[in-house]
This record gives structure tokens, sequence and C-alpha cells, in this order.
């Protein structure tokens, strides 16, 4: 175990916690490390990314049932990549769309792996892969949804302005002053380290006030996505296992009753498969008619899997995994929130 990794969890979520996480997920071989013992951005990345898929866990109760089933057998999950929703339109004080985690995931090592028109739901996708260990550190795929398109009515627009118009900044300046000297250093001192992973995770919430019922109702009727964002704002919208046989698992997962999508969504290349659980519902609570506080059900996250198949990449002579994505499959992986 890396004994930084191990510190920065056990600071951000006790040692308890953090030890049952490490019994679940498989934890990447080989990071870099730096010489004077501080925390690498490879080693907080990786850190940030298991506190995250906890919070799925919490959030998630089918997923974490399947992630119990897996250890239960002696098996840990592989975190492949996380998923989360921006909008690109003022959002009050947090930065438009996907700019308010390109500005976290940058320092912490991430680059832009590919780039997905996800036209049938009004979205940009992008995936960042890790510079320093692209196949073992989990992948983030940002999806930033238009409001702007022409497809929108006036008043779809008006309420997706009431809804992020409350939006605040999350991003400390103490956060921004450690991704600053993390961006120019690759390291930080692992106190340090601990204070930033807790400071970003932060950063994977709703931003903006309880919603108006009514501008739910106006999103839903033209986007189940931003009818989601308007409940769930920027918390992750799934985490993903990567299985060595999609199709297996999704039939073992029918078997035992547990509300998986239907159909396996193929790539174009044919390298890639993804399924997933369809969202766990959740209960939001909402501003009523008459002011007064509603609640009512709502799709929260869901849980995927993906089989990435290995090719020969003449580039670097040998062989990696396909750690591309599809427009097709996001798409259809999507409706898994807009089906619960």
């Amino acid at each position: 175990m890396n004994p930084n990794i191990a510190k920065l969890l056990n600071a951000n979520l006790g040692e308890s916690r953090a030890a049952h996480l490490l019994t679940l997920v498989t934890m990447p071989d080989g990071l870099p490390v730096d010489i004077e013992g501080r925390a690498t951005r490879a080693e907080i990345a990786q850190a940030l990314n298991i506190v995250l898929f906890g919070d799925i866990l919490d959030r998630v109760p089918t997923g974490r049932a399947y992630t119990d089933d897996v250890a239960k057998a002696g098996g840990k999950v592989t975190f492949d990549h996380g998923a989360l929703r921006t909008v690109k339109w003022p959002n009050g004080a947090l930065p438009e769309g996907e700019s308010a985690f390109t500005r976290i995931l940058r320092p912490l090592g991430y680059v832009l792996n590919g780039t997905y028109l996800l036209d049938r739901i009004g979205m940009t996708g992008r995936s960042y892969a890790h510079a320093d260990a692209p196949e073992q550190i989990a992948q983030f795929f940002l999806s930033e949804f238009h409001p702007e398109r022409e497809r929108y009515s006036d008043a779809f627009r008006a309420a997706v302005t009431r809804v992020t118009a409350s939006s605040t900044d999350p991003l400390t300046p103490r956060a921004q002053s450690l991704l600053w000297q993390l961006e120019r250093d690759g390291v930080l001192d692992v106190e340090d380290g601990a204070e930033l992973v807790d400071l970003l995770a932060r950063c994977f919430a709703r931003q903006h006030a309880a919603p108006r019922l009514a501008d739910y109702e106006v999103l839903l009727k033209e986007s189940a996505e931003m009818a989601w964002i308007a409940t769930e704002g920027n918390a992750f919208n799934h985490a993903t296992d990567r299985v060595a046989d999609v199709f297996a698992l999704a039939e073992h997962q029918k078997s035992l009753g547990r509300p998986m999508k239907e159909k396996v969504e193929v790539s174009g290349s044919g390298r890639v498969r993804q399924t997933a659980f369809r969202a766990d519902p959740v209960q939001r609570e909402f501003v009523g008619a008459e002011g007064g506080i509603v609640q009512r059900e709502v799709p929260g996250s869901f849980y995927e899997f993906i089989t990435r198949d290995q090719f020969h990449d003449e580039a670097v002579a040998r062989k990696r995994y396909d750690l591309g994505f599809d427009a097709g499959n996001a798409q259809g992986i999507f409706k898994m929130t807009a089906a619960a």
C-alpha cells in the first residue's frame, strides 16, 4: 500500500473507513513518488478519487450492494472513471461549464483525452486521463449542457437561469493556492495534500439553492439531463467498475433482480462496452408555489460497468487499454437518470 495515499485517506476519512474502502478498490502500482516523501500529484489524485468513490457508495445503494458482493467474493472494483455534469451558462459565482473542474484537474495531472458530441441530449462530453498513470488512475468524464441550443425554449432558458443564478464557488482561496503550488511543483507536503483533498471533495456537490418546483418541471419537459443537474448539481453522476465481461455481468445482475439497463452499449470500434444500473431514486427539496418547501422523489446517481479491450498501440509499441469513450455509448448511459 502506498503510504502517502494511506495518510491522505486517513486524514480525510478516518482510519477505519479508509481501510474499508481500500479493501474494495484496486490500488495502482508504481505511481511516481517524491524522493523527499512529499505527496505527488498522482497520489493526491488517487486519494481524491477514492473519497469520491466512497461518496457514490453512500448515495447509491444498488452500487454499494454490488461492491459488497465483489468484496465478499474476494475481489475488488477497478475504478475506471467518474462522471459529472456541468452547465455552459452563467452560474452565479461558479465558473461556467467544465471550467469549474478543469481548473482542478489540470494541477492534479489530468490531460484532455477525448471530446464527444452528445447531440441527442444537447451536451458535449470530454474525458480527462491522468498523465502519470492513465490506465490505473480513474479518468473523469466531464459533460457540459448547452441551454443556448435552438431546440430549447425561452421559458426553459429562463428556468435554467433561475436555478443556476444562486451558485456559489466552493473553490476557496486556500484551495486555489494549493492547486497553484501543485501545478508548479507536482508535489505537496503530505499535510497540505490531505487538506487539498478535503477542499476539492467539496466541489463535487450541488452549489445552487433548492430549485423551484415549477422550474424543475419546465426543465424536465425539455431535458432530463438539465433537470438532473437542477437537483444534483455537480455531484458524481456515476462511478464505473472496469470488468472483464460486461455482458456476463449484466446477465448476472439481472438474475439478482437489480435494476440493470436492458442493453449493453457497444462503441463503434467494438473495443469499449458499457452498461449500468438505473439511477437510485432520492428525495429532494423544492420551493413550492406558495414559497414553502416540498419534497419529491427524483433520479439520483448510479453505478456503471465497462469492459475495455487492449490493442497494440504503434505509437508506444506496446499493448494498452482503449481508454476512449463513444458518443453513442455515453448518450445511452445518460438515460439511466431519466428512467429512474
